[in-house]
């Protein structure tokens, strides 16, 4: 049976939060995802996140983790030019420059 996890501010929030749980292996289905074009007559949690029930307590708290999570999380800077980049890069965007083996997901500058 499905419980109902998480009111989602649009169908986007909405897919967010969804890949989160599944990255963390735990299923999760949208529903209201197609209401979104009469959002004006409808109310605000049409669309919404459901999660089996024996799964409820361990996707609320992946849930938690993702919502309490800082924004910087996985960034780091590039020590050449400065500009900040996502963990997954292994060279800066900006400017080329290769990501230091120590800004392991840590967003300060780096010392090159």
């Amino acid at each position: 049976m499905l419980k109902r996890l998480y009111a989602a501010r649009h169908v986007t929030d909405a897919h967010l939060v969804r890949g989160h749980l599944e990255s963390c292996g735990i299923a999760a289905t949208i529903r209201g995802e197609w209401l979104a074009g009469g959002i004006g007559e409808l109310p605000l949690d049409a669309c919404s996140l459901w999660v089996d029930e024996a799964r409820f307590s361990e996707a609320e708290q992946a849930l938690r983790d993702l919502l309490s999570a800082p924004a910087d999380r996985g960034l780091w800077t590039c020590p050449r030019c400065g500009e900040t980049a996502g963990n997954q890069f292994s060279a800066c965007w900006q400017c080329g420059a290769e990501k230091p083996a120590q800004a392991g997901g840590d967003s300060s500058p780096s010392t090159a």
